[in-house]
C-alpha cells in the first residue's frame, strides 16, 4: 500500500513540476540578465505570478527571513536546487538558466546576485516590523509577481526615499484613525 502511494506522490510532484514550468518566450530572462549582469535571468513572475502555468509562490517561500529579520534574505543556491533537480524548465532557454543554477551547486558556489533595492546606508528598514505589520510585500518593491528579471526599480514607482516613507507612516490607521507608525527620526535613523 504505501508503495503505491510513493509511487502517486512522485509521479505527482513530477506532473505538478512540468506543469509549473511551461514556459513561453521566457527569452526575456537571459536578455535582462544580459543587460543587467545578473548571473541567472531569474523570472520573478514565473516563479511569484499567479497566471496559468505560473507558480504562485509567496514572496518568504524565497525571501525567507523576512518576517523575522532586518534582512529578507535571498534563497541558497540549495533551496532553489532542491526544487531545480526535479523541476526542469519546458524551453531551451529555462533549461539554460536551470544549468547555471546548477553549476553554481556543482561548484558549492552562492550565486553573486546584483543587489537592486537599497535604501540608504544612514537610514534602516527592518523587513521584520513592516512584514508583522502587515504591510504586502508589493506596497514597497512593486508588483514584482508581474515582473521578469528584476532590472532596476521603476522611477515612476518613487519609493525609496525618505518622503515616501514619511508619508506611509502618516496613513490613519483604518481602526484608530491614528498615524500608522512614528515618523520620529529615530524609527528610521540609528
Amino acid at each position: 500500500m504505501k508503495t503505491h502511494w510513493l509511487i502517486g506522490g512522485l509521479a505527482g510532484v513530477f506532473a505538478l513540476g512540468a506543469l509549473a514550468f511551461v514556459q513561453g518566450g521566457d527569452t526575456e530572462g537571459a536578455e535582462a540578465a544580459a543587460e543587467t549582469g545578473q548571473p541567472i535571468g531569474f523570472l520573478h513572475n514565473q516563479h511569484a505570478g499567479a497566471e496559468p502555468g505560473q507558480n504562485n509562490m509567496n514572496c518568504q517561500y524565497c525571501h525567507f527571513s523576512a518576517e523575522r529579520s532586518v534582512d529578507a534574505g535571498i534563497p541558497s543556491v540549495a533551496s532553489c536546487w532542491g526544487c531545480h533537480q526535479v523541476v526542469a524548465g519546458q524551453t531551451e532557454q529555462a533549461q539554460t538558466e536551470i544549468a547555471r543554477l546548477r553549476g553554481y551547486w556543482e561548484r558549492g558556489e552562492p550565486i553573486p546576485w546584483r543587489r537592486i533595492y537599497k535604501i540608504s546606508d544612514h537610514a534602516h528598514f527592518p523587513h521584520m516590523r513592516h512584514v508583522n505589520a502587515g504591510l504586502e510585500c508589493q506596497q514597497c518593491h512593486g508588483e514584482v509577481q508581474t515582473m521578469g528579471v528584476l532590472v532596476e526599480r521603476d522611477p515612476a514607482w518613487g519609493g525609496n526615499n525618505m518622503g515616501w516613507c514619511i508619508e506611509c507612516h502618516r496613513q490613519p490607521d483604518p481602526v484608530t484613525g491614528e498615524a500608522q507608525a512614528s515618523v520620529d527620526c529615530s524609527v528610521c535613523h540609528y
